[in-house]
Parts: structure tokens; sequence; C-alpha cells
């Protein structure tokens, strides 16, 4: 016998596309995922792109919801979902945008982001993970750190965003270590830890050397045969403890908790240990997932 969802739950970023097929019983079915990312897509393939990995689930006779979180509500995706301001509980699905979709058996919202108008900040599929994190601990009261291309820091109180503040380090990061004269230095995937925390502390110490001491990673390859996993640890630590001292007033004194289990989150704690700030960490595996449920609990109830 088939089996059909109950409601679909969508992560719909820029690279990648994963949906799950959710049961009766709130609980995962089946899943799958495509590399048909909001920004391989024009405005008519999002529908297509969707139905070739729900299709078999859906109920001829039933309309379908799905909820779709991420960047497929972004202005070039399938279709605009204005930002909430902050401060404000992570948007459900009261706040979604409804997309009239070709087929007659899905029923599609698109939860917005969140924006934050002084300073100008804006996120777009994380706001889902914090529903995650709050649909476990309601009563979390601190920092969020989510760490990534643009890491966010995230002040949770009373159960909403309060503030934020985004810092494009991951994406430095690979600029630097992928077209700028020190790709030649750091030519490894291997780690030197005493060198990351170096690097942390002196960008915390001296942030007006960091350029110098970007050149300094070459020429310490060049001159003392400084090795390439020392010069990539190094180069992270500059970069993060640029970050940690320009997002001073979040973590310090703060209950900080970490999204992420890999080792990005790993370096970002020890960062943060070596400035006295015992983080913890919590595993995003399956918080996006939480976040969509908990964004279709308020549908339903809308809908009752």
């Amino acid at each position: 016998m088939q089996h059909y969802a109950e409601w679909i739950a969508v992560d719909w970023g820029t690279s990648n596309l994963r949906v799950w097929m959710m049961g009766a019983d709130g609980r995962p079915f089946a899943a799958d995922r495509s590399d048909k990312g909001m920004a391989g897509l024009t405005q008519d393939g999002f529908e297509h792109a969707l139905l070739s990995l729900i299709d078999p689930y859906l109920n001829p006779d039933h309309v379908t919801p799905v909820i779709c979180a991420g960047m497929v509500g972004a202005r070039e995706g399938w279709r605009e979902a204005a930002y909430v301001a902050t401060p404000c509980a992570p948007p459900d699905a009261r706040a979604a945008v409804a997309v009239q979709a070709h087929d007659p058996r899905i029923a599609v919202h698109i939860l917005p982001g969140v924006k934050q108008m002084a300073a100008p900040d804006v996120m777009r599929g994380e706001e889902t993970q914090i529903a995650g994190v709050l649909h476990s601990q309601p009563e979390f009261d601190g920092i969020l750190c989510l760490p990534g291309t643009h890491t966010k820091w995230v002040h949770i109180s009373a159960g909403e965003i309060v503030s934020f503040q985004t810092c494009m380090t991951g994406e430095i990061f690979a600029l630097l270590a992928s077209q700028s004269v020190l790709r030649h230095s750091v030519t490894t995937e291997e780690w030197d830890e005493d060198s990351f925390i170096d690097g942390v502390t002196q960008a915390m110490d001296s942030p007006q050397s960091f350029a110098s001491r970007l050149f300094g990673l070459r020429a310490g390859g060049l001159l003392q045969g400084t090795s390439a996993g020392s010069a990539r640890a190094r180069l992270s630590g500059l970069l993060v403890g640029l970050e940690l001292a320009g997002t001073r007033p979040y973590w310090l004194g703060r209950h900080v908790a970490i999204l992420g289990a890999d080792s990005v989150a790993a370096h970002y704690r020890s960062a943060l240990a070596a400035q006295g700030v015992q983080a913890e960490t919590l595993d995003n595996a399956g918080l996006t997932l939480a976040g969509l449920t908990s964004a279709y609990r308020s549908l339903k109830g809308a809908l009752v």
C-alpha cells in the first residue's frame, strides 16, 4: 500500500534541496535531497524540482501541506517571503507566504526570514534552526552562535530573537585560502591547535595588525619553514579572533550555545574557552526539521 505524507517539510537552500515526508505520528518516514538549490533554478523551475522528490508520497484525494524554509523565500526564490523584524519569535506558518502551485495536490507555504533594522542585518534559514532549539528548550536565554560561511550571533530572550550579528568569517577564510597569495601557504587540511589559539589571541590583542600578520603567514613559510598546517590554523585563528573582538558584547558574560557538531563548531568553542567562556555545544542535526515541525503545528492550529 502506498504510504502518503501527512505533510512535507522542506529545507531549500542556495545549493541544495532537502525534503522530509512526515507521517501522522509527527515523524519522518522518508527523506530525499537534490542539488536543485535556489541559485540553479528559474522562476518556473521550483515546483518541478519539488515534485521530482515528493510526487510518490502525495495523496491524489487530499491536499498535502508543504512547509518550506530557507532561500526559497528570497527575492530570487519561488516567491519572496518578506522578513519579519526583530524583536520577534522565530516566524511560524502563520507568517508564511502561500504559493499558488499548479499541482492541486499540494498547498505550499514559505516561511519568512528575519531582519534587523539597526544595525542592518538579515537571516534566512537560520531562524528555523533557532525555532528548533526553542522547541526543545523553550526557556533558553542567552546567545546562540551558528558557525558557517556567514556566522550568526543571536541574542535569545523570552522566546524571541532580540538582536543578531552576522560575520563573513568563513567566506573571508575561503577567499584568502584559495585566491590570495596565502593559497601557497595553507595547502593542507592539517591543523595545529596551538597556532589557532595564538592567532585568536593576536587578533584580539592587536586587531590593527591584522593585515600585516596575514602576510607574516606567507613570510613565515618562506623564511622559517612554518608548516602549512600551522599557517592554515593561524589564519583561521586570526579571522575568528577578529570576529570575537567584534562580537564581544554578545558572548562576554553570557550563556553561549554553539550550534554544530563539526570541526568548525569545535574551533569556535576552543576560541571562546581561551577567553574564559565555556560554551555549550548543541548538535544541529534535526534542528531544521524540528523548526519546520513547530511551524506546521502552528499552521494546523490556525486551520482548526
